[in-house]
């Protein structure tokens, strides 16, 4: 038998969660576990936080690849 406290095997895979966890976004973006803090910190990267979880939303990190950081747009 399993001990008490090991991970749920029906977590859903990564492409179909709504959020990931700040290290993954940073994964996904390239960028270091401690980058991806600052940016979230400045406002660069959108999250939510949820007691002491930060969570990025998928929809979120998709548009922020495809269209870039909001001061990178022309104005």
């Amino acid at each position: 038998m399993p001990p008490a406290s090991a991970p749920a095997e029906a977590e859903a895979p990564a492409e179909e969660r709504l959020t990931y966890t700040l290290n993954e976004a940073a994964r996904r973006l390239g960028i270091s576990r401690a980058l991806a803090y600052e940016a979230a910190h400045r406002g660069e990267l959108p999250v939510y936080r949820i007691g002491r979880r930060i969570l990025v939303p998928r929809a979120a990190l998709l548009r922020l690849l495809e269209d870039g950081p909001p001061d990178s747009r022309s104005a």
